[in-house]
């Protein structure tokens, strides 16, 4: 009896010991991020015209040549943006002189304005925190369906100079 005692025993100690490994098999966690930082951007399309004040014969009576051209800024979303012209002069009021071909020396002025009325100049003192006298916007995304439009206006109101064809570069400065 001692020894059936003795094996029912030890077969109950088997199986408890055999439960208990499994009883005792575990599980440990952890956690790890996934992260990725987007910094804001923007990016101007510029229409592919330029601004045309067409031709007008040379005169010293006052003249009013006005031209336009519509440009594209895309931003990321919900980023304040502010865009300042700045003709090559470096002039931050919106005052520019075009210049003609060759050795003539002559600079025809011209200014930049915001608006079809010409009543708003379009400077360059623009920056990432205030629009000073350029033009503002807020970024919908930078998808081209996503793009905002502004239209700039030049306005030249003197054609006493060399005849010649005159031209000035604007390059569109977008803050953010």
């Amino acid at each position: 009896m001692n020894k059936q005692l003795f094996a029912k025993l030890a077969l109950i100690a088997f199986g408890a010991g055999a439960g208990a490994g499994a009883a005792h098999a575990g599980l440990a966690t952890s956690t790890f991020q996934v992260q990725m930082t987007i910094t804001a951007s923007c990016a101007v399309t510029t229409a592919p015209t330029n601004i045309n004040l067409g031709s007008v014969a040379a005169q010293t009576t006052a003249v009013t040549q006005t031209g336009s051209n519509t440009f594209k800024v895309n931003c990321s979303k919900s980023t304040p943006f502010y865009i300042g012209l700045a003709p090559s002069n470096a002039n931050t009021a919106g005052a520019g002189v075009m210049s003609g071909t060759g050795s003539n020396g002559d600079k025809v002025p011209y200014t930049l304005y915001q608006d079809a009325g010409f009543g708003t100049v379009w400077g360059n003192t623009a920056t990432s925190l205030a629009v000073g006298n350029g033009k503002s916007g807020t970024g919908a995304g930078m998808a081209s369906g996503n793009a905002v439009s502004f239209t700039a206006y030049a306005k030249a109101t003197s054609a006493d100079f060399t005849p010649d064809t005159y031209t000035d570069t604007v390059t569109v400065n977008v803050n953010y």
